[in-house]
Formats: C-alpha cells, sequence, structure tokens
C-alpha cells in the first residue's frame, strides 16, 4: 500500500534533526556558518525570505544543490511555509550525503511570528515577468537576482545579419534589458536565406529599424537601440562608451580589428562569432583576462584567401548555431556563471558535426593589448588590404 503524504512526512521527521526559530535566531546571532535554504515556491521567495538565504525550489532541490552546497559537511538548515516541505527536503538531502542538515520547525511563518527578519528581494518582478521568465526563475543559476541582473544589463551587437540574428532574438528572449543595433545596410531578399530576425515585410526596411519591430514584438521588456551608422574609427569608442560587452557579429576583417582594437581601449569584452561555407568559429576576447583578436590573428590573411560571405557562400543555419553560441557566451558572462571562452577558440565543423576547442594564447608583444600598450586607432581598411 502506498504511504499517505502524512506518513512519509511523520517518516522523515523521525530521521532527521529539527531546529526552531528561536535556536536558529541565537545560532546566527553567534556567528555559527549556517546555509540557509528556502524551497518555497518562487511566488513565495519574493514575498520575503530570511537573509542571505538561497532559493532552491523543493522541485529542483536534488538537481541543483549539489552546484549549489557542494560540501555535504557544511551546516544547512532548510526552510518552508510551515516546515513541511523543508522536512521532507532535509530527509532527501541527508539521503545524498549531507550530514548537518536541519529543517527549520515552523518555517519562515513561525519566524515572522516572533518579529524576526526577512527581506525582499529589491526591484522585484512584475507578475508577467515572473510567467514570461519562470524557465528561469527555477534554474538555481539564474533565479530571480539574475533575472533582475539580465533585464539591467546592456549587451551591444555589432551587425544585424546572418549572427545578429539569432544572438539578438535570443538575448532579448531572455530578458537583456537594452540591446544596441549598429548595422548601416538594409534589408534585401538575399538576407533572408540565414537572417531570421528579418522578414518579406521588411523587405528595404533598415536592419536595424527591421530588428528592433521583431525584438520589440518578442520581448517588450527590451529596450533597443539603434545605430544606423557604420562602425568606424570616428565613432568606434562613442559607440562603445556605456555597454556591458558587445558581440562581433559582423562579416569584414576591418571592422573586426577595429572592433578589437577600440573594445580593448575601453576595457569592453567581445564574443567573435564567424562562419565561412560549413564551418563557424566562436571565442570570447576579455582585455586583460584574455588574449584578443589580434594575439589569434596577427596579421589579416590576404583578401584573395578570405572571401566574403556573399563569394565564398554559407550554410543558411550555420549562422544561427554560432550566433547562438554567441548569445549563450554573453548570457554566461551577464550571470557571472560558467567558464567562458576566454583563451579557447570553439571552432564547429557543420559537415561533421563536430566541435573542437584550439588553445589560444595571449601574445606579450601584442601591438593592442600587451601591458603599457597605447592602443591608435588605424585606418583598417588600408590594414586589411580591402582600400
Amino acid at each position: 500500500m502506498a504511504q499517505s503524504y502524512r506518513d512519509l512526512l511523520a517518516a522523515a521527521r523521525a530521521r532527521i534533526r529539527e531546529v526552531t526559530a528561536e535556536q536558529l535566531r541565537a545560532e546566527l546571532a553567534a556567528g555559527r556558518p549556517i546555509a540557509l535554504v528556502d524551497v518555497r515556491e518562487p511566488g513565495e521567495w519574493s514575498g520575503g525570505h530570511l537573509p542571505g538565504a538561497l532559493h532552491l525550489p523543493r522541485g529542483l532541490l536534488e538537481s541543483g544543490v549539489e552546484a549549489a552546497l557542494p560540501d555535504r559537511d557544511a551546516e544547512v538548515v532548510i526552510y518552508c511555509a510551515r516546515g513541511n516541505r523543508s522536512a521532507l527536503a532535509a530527509d532527501a538531502l541527508q539521503a545524498m550525503g549531507y550530514r548537518r542538515v536541519a529543517s527549520l520547525a515552523g518555517g519562515i511563518l513561525r519566524w515572522r511570528a516572533l518579529g524576526l527578519p526577512s527581506e525582499r528581494p529589491e526591484g522585484g518582478l512584475a507578475s508577467d515577468q515572473r510567467e514570461r521568465y519562470a524557465r528561469h526563475l527555477v534554474i538555481p543559476e539564474v533565479g530571480e537576482e539574475g533575472q533582475r541582473r539580465l533585464l539591467g544589463s546592456r549587451v551591444l551587437l555589432l551587425g544585424a545579419g546572418g549572427l545578429g540574428s539569432p544572438a539578438a532574438l535570443y538575448l532579448a528572449a531572455a530578458g537583456v534589458g537594452t540591446v544596441g543595433i549598429v548595422d548601416s545596410d538594409v534589408v534585401d531578399l538575399s538576407n533572408l536565406q540565414r537572417q531570421v530576425i528579418h522578414s518579406m515585410r521588411t523587405l528595404g526596411l533598415a536592419k536595424t529599424a527591421s530588428a528592433a519591430a521583431t525584438i520589440q514584438g518578442l520581448n517588450p521588456d527590451v529596450a533597443v537601440r539603434q545605430i544606423q551608422e557604420r562602425f568606424t574609427r570616428d565613432n568606434a569608442f562613442s559607440i562603445l562608451d556605456g555597454w556591458e560587452l558587445a558581440l562581433d557579429c559582423g562579416d569584414n576583417f576591418p571592422t573586426r580589428y577595429l572592433l578589437n582594437d577600440a573594445a580593448v581601449a575601453k576595457g569592453v569584452p567581445v564574443i567573435h562569432g564567424s562562419v565561412h561555407r560549413f564551418e563557424g568559429q566562436v571565442t570570447t576576447f576579455w582585455p586583460r583576462r584574455g588574449p584578443c583578436y589580434r594575439c589569434l590573428f596577427p596579421a589579416p590573411p590576404p583578401a584573395d584567401l578570405a572571401p566574403s560571405c556573399a563569394e565564398a557562400g554559407v550554410l543558411g543555419v550555420l549562422p544561427g548555431v554560432v550566433g547562438l553560441l554567441q548569445a549563450t557566451e554573453a548570457l554566461k558572462i551577464l550571470l557571472g556563471r560558467g567558464e567562458t571562452l576566454v583563451g579557447r577558440l570553439l571552432v564547429f565543423d557543420a559537415l561533421r558535426t563536430e566541435f573542437r576547442h584550439l588553445r589560444v594564447k595571449r601574445d606579450p608583444a601584442c601591438p593592442v593589448c600587451r601591458d603599457g600598450a597605447a592602443v591608435q586607432l588605424a585606418d583598417y581598411e588600408r590594414f586589411c588590404g580591402t582600400a
């Protein structure tokens, strides 16, 4: 016969330790290092929680706790509203090998009844935002704090073409609050094979305006700054002002070298992407943390060995793969989670469906990112032999 919820709860309580709100308050006041874990749902959490608590909803506890609390000898107190879900959660953690786990008897309701302090997340999400970003809110590495961080973020995309299209769409869907798009081109029919942010209805329209309209239709939380001009050495510094990071979504070497040099001077991380026929590349250049574009490519290849996308062609889905990898890198940087591609070049071969990594080292003699280098923007068309 299946056990009832009451029987399961009674069995769990027989196996775990419970602490009262008064005991927990005294232990915290004495400076005892205790990890507080709130296993309630996001809506309950936003209504107030114990100061310093970690939010791990009960349904995601087992899958998320090891990343959040890797030390199985840490002292952990789990709480919910009344102490029932937390008792079951504490029992589950003990079964996973956590040795010093307790449940807060009476939960946060008992804590509040004693007049003990709780706090609310600042700038909490609106109800429609909670619904929109629900799949983010339940991820421990994102949660409400991370989502608020994304909503306050500013990301610049150089190019609204094959790479910029998927990157912009997914950054907007994720709730990146301000997206800047630099592009001086207009939408034409040949773009639609891969530039999925545009459509037949926007043929002849500026790509910045076309992209902005699509983003606004997808997520009105996102503000789009349209910069309908070429990225040049005359405006590079002013365009980069105020952005947390930039995505290199262009398709020519002069712009890549210009963006690299200006970003190094401004200290702005750049997530680089490029595509050619069936192969794509992604890496992250983060000033003073790793190599820059010139460390990877000290000099541009001869023009006849580096045809443009229009000349060489590209498989239509390939920019989608690379652009999404760029967006993934951007979200990790904004959230401060995971390992970035700094110092690694990720190469994707679409014909073989194969990824490989190449290590990239910082060049101590690099004219741009070496210690003490003075960055001066050059004539990049002449440098790349395209003038």
